[in-house]
């Protein structure tokens, strides 16, 4: 699974708060399943909810979901287009722990496809393939988010 490690890693770029505090961010896989079919072939899909937790987070809730809708349009972009899977594919849940912080964990229902192919001499090679764009990506670098014209958070996008 390729996903969860991606996702941390873009959350990551755009939160100096987690840059500097990284076991801050926690990442469980659950309720994984491996989709797979007899046919020939041995390809399959995992199929997970993918919980995020920020612990003490003290920023605005906007800074977190800004980069976690751009990392889902790049790779898991039915959860917007879907009419079925939206309203139930990225759920969160926030324990206010204080006035200017709370624990917030993130859930996202998410697939990879995997591709199992057989080459010669009993090879098998595995490509996990990306997901299919839509529409063309957001193509900015370097991004900047702003609230009521003041910058709340910056970031490079990972590559």
């Amino acid at each position: 699974m390729k996903k969860p490690a991606s996702l941390r890693q873009a959350l990551t770029a755009a939160l100096s708060d987690l840059a500097r505090n990284p076991e801050s961010l926690l990442v469980f896989v659950d309720k994984g399943s491996v989709i797979a079919t007899y046919v020939p072939g041995l390809s399959f899909e995992y199929s997970y909810t993918l919980n995020v937790i920020l612990i003490d987070y003290a920023g605005d809730p906007d800074t977190v979901m800004v980069p976690l809708l751009m990392w889902v349009r790049e790779n898991q972009p039915e959860l917007l287009d879907n009419v079925d899977i939206r309203p139930d594919g990225i759920t969160f849940e926030a324990d206010i722990i204080s006035h200017d912080a709370c624990d917030l964990s993130l859930t996202l229902k998410l697939t990879e496809r995997v591709i199992v192919a057989e080459g010669n001499n009993g090879r098998l090679d595995i490509v996990h393939v990306e997901e299919p764009m839509p529409e063309p990506r957001l193509m900015a670098k370097h991004w900047r988010l702003f609230l009521h014209d003041a910058l709340i958070a910056e970031w490079d996008q990972p590559a």
